[in-house]
């Protein structure tokens, strides 16, 4: 079993109940109804109900009516919503009449479905942007206890099998924070390491910490911020398994850890990178991806208190129909 099934079969077994807020979008609409037909989660979806059954209809889908359907122009919660929304951002100035308009917003009013714990997760970005998704979840959700970055983690399936876990490897931040100082960093090493669990599966995760050093063998302000990050990250998490800094090589391939990093229970043996910046990461992700001829998966977002997925615009419906299972598989952790 691959790992997409395994993270499929992971969500049929457990569902979790997930928001799609863009129902009206094709993609997304056709990704429901499989989701649907395949019992993978237990969907809301967010659209006016005689519109999706006209769309259903004209795409031949049937399986829709399976799902919890909410209007946002005709939903019997929207003055309760609109005022919990209020006292949550009153100290931002925001007035009922504010609320009350944005409860009718998909995007805001998936989010109040989750915080008022009528949901597990929500999933968006087939219509919108980043910040479009981001924008509810971090003034509604909100960020995790102990977190307040926001990151974004990929899963590298290689067809190298004596790196990572079997040539598997969850790689973080590749999407959201451009400059992390350490403590952000640490906070992206505890995160990406917490996705590595409960999306890839993986029971040990082994973080390194990346970096153009191995163990001080260059001296730069950039390599100072790491070495300070892994310390402020065991300190979060005093179970983890991590080490730094760590030069790719002596991070994935055992002869080289053993010669760069002699000790280290992590050099040679990583299946779990961390970059030191969203450059690194984006660019080192997309080489793997295409040098490498890597399956990746994501982005995933982590760090919101809730699991808030965001789509690339050009998604497949395979694609929204994975990351509805990878959705549930972060709830299951998040509860």
């Amino acid at each position: 079993m691959d790992l997409l099934q395994q993270i499929v079969a992971r969500a049929k077994a457990n569902r979790q109940r997930i928001v799609l807020p863009e129902a009206t979008e094709e993609r997304t609409l056709r990704a429901a109804d499989r989701v649907l037909a395949d019992e993978l989660a237990d969907l809301i979806l967010i659209g006016n109900p005689q519109e999706l059954d006209r769309l259903a209809a004209q795409w031949g889908l049937t399986n829709i009516r399976k799902a919890t359907i909410i209007d946002p122009e005709d939903n019997p919660k929207s003055e309760t919503y609109a005022q919990q929304l209020c006292e949550l951002r009153k100290s931002k100035g925001m007035t009922i009449e504010q609320a009350r308009q944005l409860v009718k917003n998909p995007l805001y009013l998936g989010c109040m479905i989750i915080k008022t714990e009528g949901a597990d997760g929500q999933i968006s970005g087939a219509l919108s942007t980043t910040g479009e998704t981001l924008r509810p979840a971090l003034q509604i959700i909100k960020c995790a206890p102990g977190i307040t970055c926001v990151s974004g983690a990929m899963l590298l399936i290689t067809k190298q099998p004596q790196y990572g876990e079997n040539g598997i490897v969850v790689m973080g931040d590749v999407a959201v924070t451009p400059m992390p100082d350490a403590n952000q960093l640490a906070q992206i090493a505890v995160c990406t390491a917490q996705t590595a669990k409960s999306v890839a599966g993986f029971e040990e995760p082994r973080v390194a910490m990346m970096s153009f050093s191995t163990k001080g063998s260059a001296k730069h302000e950039v390599v100072d911020k790491v070495v300070e990050a892994t310390r402020l990250a065991r300190e979060m998490a005093p179970e983890l398994k991590i080490d730094g800094e760590l030069q790719a090589d002596a991070a994935l391939v055992p002869s080289v850890g053993q010669k760069k990093a002699p000790g280290s229970d992590i050099a040679g043996r990583a299946n779990v990178l961390v970059a030191p910046n969203l450059e690194v990461g984006n660019i080192g992700y997309k080489l793997v991806q295409r040098l490498g001829d890597a399956i990746a998966i994501g982005p995933i977002l982590q760090g919101i208190a809730r699991p808030v997925n965001d789509l690339s615009r050009g998604c497949s419906v395979d694609d929204i129909y994975y990351m509805v299972a990878i959705t549930a598989c972060q709830a299951m952790d998040a509860r």
